[in-house]
């Protein structure tokens, strides 16, 4: 089953979604919708109309939350997911609903971090249908994330038979990068892209972002930037893409562009943090980091009131840099470590760990980094400065392979 690029680019990272939001007074705007008269909304108003006189229509109804998964992404909005849940609304609760549902509800609900459901129906769906590449790569993206690297590879190399190169050689370069094997990983993912000219946008964006963050886990600032410049002018509303991308200019210490990047991309929780990031590094922006620390802070407590868990790593960001409350941070990212295991999630709990002077929290991630071979020049400083300040931390560095 050869995988449609509508889904495939909705199965990669996506930034969480915002906690509800309660304006001040009945004048304020919310947001602003899009235009009744867009292509793309009238098309999807037809098809809703269509579902709504015929909801038991399974084409039309996974059709439709395909279409609202790709949006989520496209728009950054992650009220589409819901749409996509309510197009699904017959078969959403059953045990095993049919296949094409089966494959949409794990795209769902991985998007929204339920990773061990998720899983369990991308592995039914193989079960029933082993050819199936989209769930062979929406297998691999939520191993990887769990830190399951030799699922994920076994996963990625399904898809060599199944889809084209460039989708095959991203996914195993996308684990290859955290395992040890980065420099080779980026030299063939860089390699097959400027081979596969014509791919869909979505797939160039996601492979340049991948390599950009290989380029800056390297230290190759430059050349990371060139690639961030590429898959931005592909992809301008990638929320997961402004996200890195901002990252790397905060690192740079270039807040001014990150405000300038994310001004009108504050409905994503992830991206409003890093806006008020750039905001705490400015001068004279008091008022306006205010509003956003408040307004992050209503966003996030209303998530742990929820049992919500996506935004921990967030959170955790949150709690350190903005709040200073260093306990808190360590304990929202020693969670945040509990559930995902990418690189961001390793620097934030190194992070706090150190601001805590609390060596046993790093512990985890210092033998993680060094078990699996994780090339980052940020993680790298981390563990310098984490570095053992009596025998016993000495030994215990040694024994976990840290050191």
């Amino acid at each position: 089953m050869k995988i449609a690029i509508s889904l495939l680019c909705a199965c990669l990272p996506v930034l969480a979604p915002a906690a509800p939001y309660t304006p001040k007074d009945g004048g304020t705007v919310i947001e602003q919708l899009p235009r009744r008269a867009d292509a793309t909304q009238l098309a999807l108003r037809g098809l809703r109309q269509q579902l709504t006189d015929n909801p038991q229509d399974l084409a039309l109804a996974a059709g439709l939350a395909q279409r609202y998964i790709a949006l989520a992404r496209s728009e950054t909005d992650p009220r589409y997911l819901g749409y996509a849940q309510a197009a699904l609304a017959p078969w959403w609760r059953q045990a095993a609903p049919p296949v094409p549902v089966r494959l949409l509800r794990a795209t769902i609900l991985q998007s929204t971090h339920q990773f061990g459901p998720a899983l369990h129906d991308l592995d039914a769906v193989i079960a029933q249908e082993p050819a199936n590449g989209q769930a062979w790569l929406t297998r691999a993206t939520v191993l990887t994330v769990q830190g399951d690297y030799a699922k994920a590879t076994a996963s990625c190399a399904r898809l060599s038979a199944l889809s084209t190169q460039l989708v095959t050689v991203t996914c195993i370069a996308n684990v290859a990068s955290v395992t040890g094997r980065a420099a080779a990983s980026e030299r063939l993912l860089d390699l097959t892209l400027q081979r596969s000219a014509g791919a869909a946008p979505e797939l160039e964006s996601w492979a340049l972002t991948l390599l950009a963050e290989m380029a800056t886990r390297r230290g190759e600032m430059a050349l990371a930037e060139a690639r961030y410049a590429t898959a931005l002018a592909r992809q301008p509303r990638d929320s997961y893409l402004l996200g890195a991308y901002a990252d790397f200019l905060l690192d740079q210490r270039r807040p001014q562009e990150v405000v300038k990047l994310l001004k009108d991309q504050q409905r994503i929780d992830a991206l409003l943090l890093r806006y008020a990031l750039a905001l705490q590094a400015l001068p004279g922006q008091q008022t306006a980091l205010q509003a956003a620390t408040a307004e992050l802070a209503a966003r996030f407590n209303a998530a742990m009131q929820r049992g919500d868990t996506v935004h921990q790593r967030e959170q955790a960001r949150f709690a350190l840099f903005l709040q200073r409350d260093v306990p808190a941070a360590v304990q929202l990212a020693q969670k945040n470590w509990a559930i995902q295991k990418e690189v961001p999630d390793m620097r934030i709990l190194l992070e706090a760990a150190l601001a805590a002077r609390n060596y046993a929290a790093a512990q985890p991630v210092l033998a993680w980094v060094a078990a699996n071979g994780v090339e980052d020049v940020a993680l790298q400083r981390l563990v310098r400065q984490l570095g053992p300040q009596d025998g016993q931390k000495l030994s215990a560095a040694r024994k976990a392979g840290a050191l």
